[in-house]
């Protein structure tokens, strides 16, 4: 047997009544008259198949049906209103889950600021953080489960997506302590080229990968990559083992090892670039939230590593 709707107007109007006993106070706190009030009663007593009310001469009480009814009611009208403003919290932006896509390296400069900062200004919003290289997250933003990437090196030619860039950083070279070019202050690119390298795969990041390529073959050589590594801190571990050497962002040097050294690289005009990335035509009010915020937190990574932190990251 089908259970009967029970409209939310009737509902209404039965827990105010409920509440003041008596047609005319009832129908005055409604703000309608008295015979559509006693309409809706009616109708919701015929659907129940049960008065709701005792009317007698001057008093209205309520039945056992009634009283059984009123708690139910209740619960249905508090959980529509804060249905309802949940739903607007979700619309205007202050409430719902954003998924951020994030490149492990960002954990060092855009992200703790980032995430400190929206959190402060929208703290009804549930934040979805994800480690991901730069193709997952490109994969990820096109088949919609990620809402925003912070990336690096973004493509000129994806036409569902956009991109801005939100900061730019100069590479350095990183060495273990114990290699002969850790004792200058600065390295020339073409002194690397007798040395195995420790690189991250090119399917992690394509541009980041050619654009390290690009400044050896610059320099006058190709790299030999003696060993792979997915994201920069391990990167960094295997140079300390003296694996190899490689290039890096310049903001690796805040992840502090002691066998590792990070220097100034010659010539050192190239940069590379981090971005946040979103669908173009995505109208998901935490999007827009999110990049009016990272707008506001750019952090300065290029200036280079402070006394006593020249051999540590």
């Amino acid at each position: 047997m089908e259970r009967p709707e029970l409209p939310l107007a009737q509902l209404h109007a039965f827990v105010v009544l409920a509440e003041e006993l008596h047609f005319g106070h009832a129908a005055a706190r409604l703000g309608i008259a008295q015979p559509p009030l006693s309409q809706q009663i009616r109708r919701l007593e015929d659907k129940v198949g049960h008065a709701l009310f005792s009317r007698e001469p001057g008093r209205v009480t309520l039945t056992p049906a009634g009283r059984e009814l009123l708690p139910a009611a209740r619960r249905a009208l508090a959980d529509l209103a804060d249905g309802l403003a949940a739903a607007r919290a979700a619309g205007s932006g202050r409430a719902g889950r954003l998924r951020i896509g994030f490149a492990a390296s960002l954990a060092l400069t855009v992200l703790p600021g980032l995430l400190r900062d929206f959190r402060q200004r929208f703290p009804g919003v549930r934040l979805d953080i994800r480690e991901m290289t730069t193709a997952p997250q490109l994969a990820a933003l096109c088949d919609k489960s990620i809402d925003i990437g912070l990336l690096r090196e973004p493509p000129a030619d994806e036409a569902e997506l956009s991109f801005r860039t939100i900061l730019t950083e100069p590479f350095v070279a990183v060495l273990p302590a114990a290699h002969p070019l850790a004792a200058q202050r600065t390295v020339r690119l073409a002194q690397l080229a007798g040395s195995p390298f420790v690189l991250l795969p090119r399917a992690a990041g394509p541009r980041l990968h050619d654009q390290i390529v690009g400044l050896c073959a610059a320099a006058g050589f190709t790299p030999q990559v003696a060993q792979h590594a997915v994201e920069w801190q391990t990167v960094c571990a295997l140079v300390e083992t003296g694996l190899g050497v490689s290039l890096a962002p310049a903001s690796i040097r805040r992840i502090r090892l002691k066998g590792v050294a990070f220097r100034g690289i010659e010539p050192g005009a190239a940069r590379t670039r981090v971005a946040v990335g979103w669908r173009t035509h995505d109208r998901n009010p935490l999007v827009a939230h999110l990049l009016a915020t990272v707008s506001q937190d750019r952090p300065d990574v290029s200036q280079p590593p402070q006394p006593g932190h020249d051999a540590l990251p």
